[in-house]
């Protein structure tokens, strides 16, 4: 894969898994409708921030992985490849009504802004489903010739710009796009669209070489 090729394709993925409502959407536009834009900004930055942090992690441990074995190498391919078919098979056949978190009770008023900050940033760092998803696809991006640690952590920052701007967006405009973005019919379209690049992709995953 080229280096255009990469950055274009990840960068369409990227921003397609983004759109998709989410945990993250949720918080940052309850954030925004019930405790304003400030604490709305905080939050997604913890968010993004967290994003970072599994992408060094990501980044380093797959390096030394896929340089040291080709058994590894292997093994997290079809692993990934079996992760994302999953994921975007029940996408396909299971879309959602509404964004998840909706039963989640909103967020308390905190005197402390940077309580927000963290809250973001711990929802990501805690979750163990983030860094899963980052082996599983961004292995597929790296352009021929490029350091993958390196190279890896330049799409999770791809990601986190992708991440700023859409929340920013969200935070922004929050109540127009919030009523948009929660309509059954929306959540179901992305789910299913995500769900046919999901597939894609691990089809491409399964089939790449070291």
């Amino acid at each position: 894969m080229t280096l255009t090729e990469s950055l274009v394709s990840f960068t369409f993925a990227v921003t397609l898994l983004t759109l998709t409502p989410g945990l993250d959407t949720a918080l940052v536009l309850r954030t925004a409708a019930n405790e304003g834009s400030k604490k709305a900004f905080l939050a997604a930055l913890g968010i993004n921030v967290g994003c970072l942090v599994w992408g060094a992690v990501v980044a380093l441990g797959l390096g030394a992985v896929l340089m040291a074995s080709e058994m590894a190498f292997t093994l997290l391919k079809w692993a990934g490849a079996a992760y994302l078919c999953w994921l975007g098979i029940n996408m396909l056949l299971k879309p959602r009504d509404q964004m998840t978190a909706q039963s989640s009770e909103p967020a308390k008023k905190s005197p402390i802004l940077g309580g927000w900050f963290m809250k973001g940033l711990l929802g990501n760092v805690l979750n163990p489903k983030v860094g899963v998803f980052y082996v599983s696809l961004l292995p597929q991006f790296v352009a021929t010739g490029y350091p993958v640690a390196a190279y890896t952590f330049g799409l999770a920052f791809i990601h986190v710009i992708v991440g700023i701007a859409w929340l920013s967006t969200l935070i922004i405009a929050t109540r127009p796009l919030s009523r948009w973005l929660r309509r059954p019919q929306v959540v179901r379209t992305l789910d299913r669209l995500t769900g046919l690049v999901f597939v894609a992709f691990a089809v491409r995953l399964a089939t790449t070489k070291r």
